[in-house]
């Protein structure tokens, strides 16, 4: 019935309740597609009408299943920071993860192993998540980010062109959040930058910089990717409905 791969680790943090209706198998509308009629991933770029690329899609990070989003060798902690990190890792398995609380806070989110969809329309492009069944809307109407943001579990979003990648700038994401599942934290000086790069139909590329001199001792960087999820949609997933997992969670 429910056969995406990564999806069966979703049961680490919640039992959730009745799924919606599931659109698999539905063609995929403008799906560039083989002689025998499978999907064709490495076909070209799709284009907008403004000549930009069209990342619009349902999308699947390519991570394994809930894996953290760096080395933490690799990151540039404030002793308070790493310490921090390493009593979470120590003691809270679970218990004290927001998302235990449907809280995924940013960029977890990206990371997670749910699809997530881009929508690419004017003026705005529209992030809808099957975790949690939320979203982000980046605006890329010219805006500017707020002076003094009101502070929101996914922030602020705004987004531009750089040639064919495009680059997303979020501030005001609430410090009670964390950034993945290692429990990294953030306060609320964070300016996230996400890059997307579309190789080809098929595949994103997906780049992360963390930017928190209230965290970590200068700005650090991940790579990600993302693969196209043919012939699907999004499912409903509500967090709080029939949640018998907290319970269970544990920690010292």
């Amino acid at each position: 019935m429910y056969n995406r791969p990564r999806m069966r680790t979703i049961l680490f943090v919640i039992l959730c309740g009745p799924l919606s209706a599931q659109w698999f198998g539905y063609p995929t509308p403008g799906m560039p597609r083989t002689a025998d009629g499978k999907p064709n991933l490495s076909a070209p770029v799709p284009k907008a009408a403004d000549g930009h690329p069209d990342l619009s899609g349902v999308w699947s990070a390519d991570s394994a299943p809930l894996q953290v989003i760096a080395p933490a060798a690799s990151i540039p902690f404030q002793p308070w920071s790493e310490k921090l990190t390493n009593d979470r890792a120590d003691g809270a398995r679970g218990k004290d993860d927001p998302a235990s609380y449907c809280v995924p806070g940013m960029p977890k989110l990206i990371v997670l192993p749910y699809p997530y969809k881009i929508v690419q329309v004017p003026g705005m492009m529209l992030m809808l998540y099957e975790g949690f069944t939320t979203y982000r809307q980046v605006f890329t109407d010219g805006r500017a980010l707020p002076k003094d943001p009101q502070p929101s579990w996914l922030g602020y979003s705004v987004g531009k062109w750089d040639g064919d990648t495009f680059v997303v700038d979020t501030i005001g994401v609430n410090e009670r959040t964390w950034l993945d599942n290692a429990g990294r934290p953030h306060s609320d000086a964070m300016h996230l930058t996400e890059r997307y790069h579309r190789r080809d139909f098929g595949h994103l590329e997906v780049q992360l910089t963390i930017d928190d001199p209230k965290t970590y001792t200068k700005p650090w960087t991940v790579n990600e990717s993302a693969r196209l999820l043919p012939d699907t949609d999004l499912l409903e997933y509500i967090c709080s409905e029939n949640n018998k997992d907290v319970p269970h969670l544990v920690g010292k």
